[in-house]
């Protein structure tokens, strides 16, 4: 199974990017498969010399085919002016309409207040709803005290993590699923863990 976290921030470190590799760690730990995670602070330069999908090079080509066949998808945006970044949008423009039908994806965001939380809701659902997408009931949004030296710390969010995990195991054929959890296995470590 080929699980792509796609990781919208555009500038690093990033609070974003720590968070979209929780929930691929968390999602490669519970089904198996391969992780692999696209940032945009490292893709942008290559997605941005196309503003359209028959203009992008081979190297923008193999980002958009990763995530036009990856199995399940981890997004996440920091909130930016109400929304998620513009690059993720413009990377979005480069994706076929029919490509993410019935996918699964696991949507997250950071913001500096609670606030902004509802973003996920009136921004990022609607885009995948566009995608026919099937986007996980349950969200993961954090802010800055969630996460200490830019690695999230919080258990309140980690137990959001293990719920959303639960709900992508239900869309999931049982023989893509391993019988350990994600809690079980590697919270510890990646709570002791900081950069």
């Amino acid at each position: 199974m080929k699980i792509l976290g796609l990781s919208g921030n555009v500038k690093r470190p990033s609070r974003t990017a720590s968070l979209v590799d929780v929930l691929t760690s968390a999602v490669e730990s519970r089904f198996g498969g391969v992780k692999s995670i696209i940032d945009l602070t490292d893709v942008a330069p290559v997605l941005f010399r196309a503003l359209r999908a028959e203009q992008l090079d081979s190297a923008g080509r193999e980002i958009i085919d990763a995530l036009e066949t990856a199995d399940v998808l981890v997004v996440g945006s920091p909130v930016y002016r109400a929304s998620y970044t513009g690059a993720l949008k413009h990377l979005f423009d480069l994706v076929d309409y029919r490509a993410l039908t019935g996918r699964p994806v696991l949507l997250a965001a950071t913001g500096g207040s609670p606030l902004h939380a509802l973003m996920i809701e009136h921004q990022l659902r609607p885009l995948f709803g566009f995608f026919n997408a099937l986007s996980i009931p349950t969200s993961i949004y954090a802010v800055e005290t969630d996460f200490t030296d830019h690695r999230l710390t919080n258990p309140a969010v980690f137990e959001r993590v293990d719920r959303a995990i639960a709900e992508l195991a239900r869309l999931l054929p049982a023989s893509r699923q391993k019988t350990a959890l994600f809690a079980g296995q590697n919270r510890p470590a990646l709570i002791a863990t900081k950069a």
